[in-house]
């Protein structure tokens, strides 16, 4: 598996790009697919990416971000759910939700892993093909794109990874490898 890195239009190679490939896939050991919990996992490139001003590093959070915060979630996913796939690199500022807005857009699906962000109205949210996308908050990884119902649907915003509380295991397993 190769991983694209620096890339924003994937119709146009204007040699930004660092291609890579893929040394390790490290899942989380306590992923449940059935309940797309524990959504995160690593990837250990071949060699080292140069750092520049189109591939950087994002930091890991240093607590969880409140509700409220607004994020910033890109991707290469579909704009609408009956749309393609994007070309261009596509990035949506949301904000981060309450629990109980949460829990009310997905009872009894929400576990501690996860978190909800978007617009409880709709309109605006990542959506198919954008998985495993970061959210960005104040310049940490507070989340990965998971999972949702439909794209951009009212009471349905999207579901993410809860970066904050996988900081130890990610920390300690990019040391060992």
């Amino acid at each position: 598996m190769d991983i694209v890195l620096g890339d924003h239009n994937r119709w146009f190679m204007d040699g930004n790009e660092q291609i890579i490939s893929a040394e390790r896939v490290i899942p989380h050991p306590n992923y449940e697919s059935w309940l797309v919990n524990n959504d995160i996992m690593l990837i250990k490139l071949s060699k080292p990416p140069t750092i520049n001003q189109y591939v950087r590093p994002v930091a890991l959070p240093t607590s969880c971000a409140p509700s409220g915060t607004t994020c910033t979630v890109s991707g290469w996913g579909v704009t609408m759910s009956s749309s393609a796939d994007s070309n261009r690199l596509q990035c949506l500022e949301i904000p981060i939700l309450s629990d109980e807005d949460c829990d009310n857009s997905y009872p009894g699906m929400i576990t501690e892993a996860m978190f909800c962000a978007g617009y409880i109205e709709g309109g605006k949210d990542s959506c198919q093909g954008d998985s495993g996308g970061p959210v960005v908050c104040d310049g940490e990884l507070q989340g990965v794109v998971s999972w949702g119902f439909g794209c951009a649907e009212k009471n349905h915003p999207g579901v993410y990874a809860k970066t904050c509380i996988f900081t130890d295991w990610l920390q300690s397993t990019m040391a060992s490898y």
